[in-house]
């Protein structure tokens, strides 16, 4: 009962602001899940024996998120934010460095939520912005489809494991459920919220969409084995953490955004 009364609420909550919230409350939003996300990946890493500069990697993630979002007069500084994110993260890694063999990944670490969360995030903003409500919901359903679809057909038909050393309950047969009903749905729905784009076009969009829903959620699924824990966090009951919710959507909105720009 908990873990679907929280899913109706995160429903709700994800329609009403991808719909109706104004442009600086949804980046508002978009960034606070930022955050929230830095916060459980650095769990992770610390769970894996990392240390991650918190603060300036979160600082680092938001800024970059805000440079490809073009909120604060950040449009086309992504250069500037990475380099300086590089320079205090370095000089911040170098003075806390207790003489361990742990500087390398440590320094990635910190680094590697500006691209894993900061980008993909701010692709979404800019989806909304251009392409409208319609456009980043679409991506959304196009995900939320295709996830279900892969539970239900791995249930029903699930036979081969499609990654047993990530992910041993997800299966090919799965998957297979996913690309059907969510390459359909990007298609179908796509004819009223992305007119401009050709039919066929869609079907190989939603295609694409799935495959990096699925790569996604499996790179998630690795850095929590490799940590040794079964969820990101216990923020949402019964649903895990942010990273949880929104792993899918980390690889497949940056090739949804390029696909939506360059057709």
């Amino acid at each position: 009962m908990t873990r679907v009364l929280s899913g109706a609420v995160l429903l709700v909550f994800a329609v009403a602001i991808v719909w109706f919230a104004p442009r600086l409350l949804f980046f508002a939003v978009a960034e606070l899940l930022l955050v929230l996300g830095c916060w459980e990946f650095a769990g992770l890493a610390r769970a894996s024996g990392l240390r991650v500069a918190v603060v300036e990697s979160s600082l680092a993630a938001a800024l970059c998120c805000a440079s490809v979002a073009g909120v604060i007069r950040l449009s086309g500084q992504l250069d500037v934010v990475l380099l300086a994110a590089l320079v205090v993260i370095g000089v911040g890694a170098l003075v806390t460095w207790n003489g361990g063999r742990d500087a390398v990944a440590a320094v990635s670490a910190s680094m590697f939520p500006s691209i894993y969360l900061g980008l993909p995030i701010g692709a979404m903003v800019v989806v909304r912005e251009g392409w409208g409500a319609r456009g980043l919901f679409l991506l959304m359903l196009t995900v939320v489809v295709s996830d279900s679809a892969q539970y239900y057909s791995g249930r029903t038909f699930g036979r081969t494991p499609l990654a047993p050393s990530v992910s041993p309950k997800k299966t090919i047969e799965g998957a297979v459920g996913g690309f059907i009903f969510g390459a359909a749905c990007l298609a179908v729905v796509g004819a009223w919220w992305l007119p401009g784009v050709a039919p066929v076009a869609r079907a190989l969009l939603g295609i694409v969409i799935v495959t990096m829903g699925i790569v996604g959620d499996l790179f998630e699924s690795m850095l929590k084995r490799s940590a040794g824990v079964k969820d990101s966090s216990a923020l949402i009951p019964g649903h895990g953490g942010i990273l949880d919710r929104i792993d899918a959507l980390l690889f497949a909105a940056p090739v949804y955004y390029i696909a939506l720009k360059y057709l």
